[in-house]
């Protein structure tokens, strides 16, 4: 009986998998900028939008909490973090790091391999003639998470995917975002060719000064958007 009880209750639930699933979903809302800095997340919608208990939900939170795509404040609940300048810097080092280390490994590239790549500069590209910019930012995103993809690491790729959806969280700096994506457009499809030549050298001296470039227009940006407030304060103090 104790047997027949056991099958007829089945197995249980991996809540653990759900709450994985239901952050995949949320970091992925997050990458494609559907989830802006300083956004609260509602317990009582999101239980319902991603079919998963409070408890799944608040182990979702969790997660994503360490690896700092959410924050939690006492009494208000759960928001969606602004990146400040060090944690700009910080992204972009190991960005660097990883993105153009994965460029220089690679090898005997065929255009098979480079498809995903060609896909995403494509999207990108029509995007940019739509002007809808931040689809171009998500296809910018996809590039480099196929770019790193290349190299063949799980390990890698789980990195990346953490590392570009707290990046899409500095891309909300831009009070235009045409301004950042618009470059970036033809600087993917460069890669893609320089890749296609066979030349992964040039590819990752490319990237290192594509990044670089990147992560100025982010921190000028970022400085401007506080110069007002210090401009006022020091008026004020004379």
């Amino acid at each position: 009986m104790t047997g027949g009880a056991r099958t007829g209750a089945g197995p249980r639930p991996d809540r653990s998998s759900a709450a994985e699933r239901a952050a995949d979903e949320l970091r992925r809302r997050i990458t494609e900028g559907e989830l802006t800095p300083q956004a609260r997340l509602s317990e009582e919608s999101l239980v319902d939008v991603l079919h998963v208990s409070r408890n799944t939900l608040r182990e979702a939170f969790r997660l994503l909490t360490h690896e700092g795509l959410l924050v939690y404040r006492l009494n208000r609940g759960v928001f969606v973090p602004e990146l400040d300048e060090d944690d700009l810097v910080d992204l972009y080092r190991l960005r660097r790091a990883i993105e153009c280390d994965a460029v220089r490994t690679l090898r005997d590239l065929d255009e098979t391999r480079l498809q995903p790549l060609r896909a995403d500069v494509a999207d990108g590209e029509a995007s940019a003639r739509r002007g809808d910019w931040r689809q171009v930012g998500t296809a910018n995103m996809s590039f480099h998470r196929h770019l790193v993809g290349l190299a063949g690491s799980r390990r890698i790729d789980e990195v990346t995917a953490r590392l570009l959806a707290e990046l899409r969280l500095a891309f909300h700096i831009i009070d235009i975002p045409q301004e950042l994506h618009e470059p970036n457009v033809a600087r993917n499809r460069a890669l893609v060719e320089l890749l296609a030549a066979g030349d992964v050298a040039g590819a990752a001296a490319a990237l290192e000064a594509y990044l670089l470039d990147s992560e100025a227009r982010l921190l000028e940006a970022l400085r401007e958007r506080r110069a007002p407030s210090g401009g006022a304060a020091a008026d004020a103090d004379r």
